[in-house]
């Protein structure tokens, strides 16, 4: 009577063995997968229950196909709604160029072999694959039903170009790899798109997507990325949700102003603006409420994350820009702008550049003459740096509630919440 079945190779994965995996563990885990699918799926045979859910993880090898088909049979003689593909390589990280040509090869061997598996997903995530022009292609032709389609580190090529058609996909995610531009020419269902991406150029053309709602962009830039402007970018849509993320490098959004973004900007509602590096200042943010009338949540996170970020040696061989803002120019906004719909402005941050986090709330508090609330949190951390979480002192609270509201027109609810995790 299950009506979600979950069947991933983590579950039966060591974890003093995750990191350093061996073609024999691949093929120990992928056959426990195998004999749970079969043990599991084979005995409801004949059931009138549906499966509403069948979620499988498993790694790309030799016995993904005898999966595949074991799903296939599964999905011939019973009832399922819906089934989530996640498949993984040997090699996780820093793969090379034959390891993604090598994984690449395999998938689609694997492929070819269950057409109707990848015909009925309605989830699916590759990892690792370095896959020929006409592959893709394919792949979007035979999987009709994803919703959902999650790319980590997938290409055809070096500067190659992917362009997406696909009727049912809702939710597009594409990290890393080597693309350099994704064309969504017609994607008519999609709401979520989530991309990181390495191109110097935009990293991708927007097409006919009518329902795209949420946006999020992660760049690591380099000295010589461009600035990147949001109203050539996001053309003629008009999302509700921006988030921007830098990764406490170079800031790569180039602000713009209210003429140019109203047209994109007039129904968003929430920006998250991620990963600034503490080294930049906050006034061009601004710019957002320039832009964008009906904004109501504003979320700024400050922190240079030295867990994520390239450091030591390494980075000196690196062209990151030692100047974070560094061709970050804009119009300072005018000292008679009024935003009414902004209600919440959330800071993350260390705070021992006091002045310049207590300079920008009284900026956007003297902007937004509707604004009902601040939360201030201390920085969040990994599970690498959790030991330096911190909680506000409440000597700190008061000097800055002081600070802020002190000469304002208005006093707002300055919130001070404890971050309660490891984040």
């Amino acid at each position: 009577m299950l009506s979600k079945v979950v069947i991933m190779a983590g579950s039966f994965e060591p974890k003093h063995t995750a990191s350093k995996l061996t073609l024999d563990d691949i093929i120990r885990f992928n056959t426990t997968v195998l004999e749970a699918t079969r043990s599991i799926l084979e005995r409801r045979a004949g059931t009138l229950y549906t499966i509403h859910l069948l979620r499988m993880q498993f790694y790309l090898g030799d016995e993904s196909i005898f999966i595949g088909q074991a799903v296939a049979n599964t999905i011939a003689t019973q009832k399922v709604a819906s089934i989530e593909f996640t498949i993984l390589t040997k090699v996780r990280k820093n793969c090379t160029n034959d390891d993604l040509l090598t994984y690449g090869r395999q998938f689609m061997s694997f492929f070819d072999s269950c057409p109707n598996t990848f015909g009925c997903l309605a989830r699916l995530t590759l990892e690792n694959l370095r896959l020929g022009e006409s592959d893709f292609p394919k792949i979007f032709s035979i999987c009709k039903q994803p919703e959902f389609l999650i790319l980590y580190d997938c290409d055809m090529g070096i500067q190659s170009s992917l362009e997406v058609e696909h009727p049912q996909l809702s939710e597009l995610a594409i990290v890393c790899g080597c693309f350099k531009r994704v064309h969504l020419k017609w994607a008519p269902k999609l709401t979520i798109l989530k991309f990181n991406f390495r191109s110097q150029d935009d990293p991708f053309c927007l097409g006919y997507v009518p329902l795209l709602q949420t946006v999020s962009i992660i760049n690591t830039a380099f000295s010589w990325h461009k600035m990147l402007k949001l109203s050539e970018l996001l053309g003629k849509t008009a999302i509700s949700n921006l988030h921007l993320n830098s990764k406490s490098e170079k800031i790569w959004v180039k602000p713009e102003g209210r003429r140019q973004l109203l047209p994109v900007f007039h129904k968003l509602r929430i920006v998250n603006l991620l990963n600034i590096s503490a080294e930049c200042d906050l006034t061009w943010t601004m710019f957002l409420l320039q832009g964008a009338p009906n904004l109501k949540e504003l979320r700024i996170l400050v922190l240079d994350h030295l867990c994520e970020m390239v450091t030591g040696e390494l980075r000196k061989m690196c062209p990151f820009s030692e100047e974070k803002d560094k061709g970050l120019q804009w119009e300072p906004f005018a000292s008679d702008l009024k935003h009414h719909n902004l209600a919440k402005l959330s800071i993350y941050g260390n705070f021992q550049a006091e002045d310049k986090f207590v300079s920008y709330a009284r900026s956007v508090m003297e902007a937004a003459v509707n604004l009902e609330e601040i939360k201030l949190y201390k920085s969040p951390v990994c599970r690498k740096c959790k030991h330096m979480l911190q909680e506000w002192t409440l000597e700190e609270k008061s000097s800055l509630s002081y600070k802020i509201n002190n000469g304002m027109p208005s006093l707002v609810r300055i919130h001070f919440p404890s971050l309660g995790q490891v984040l």
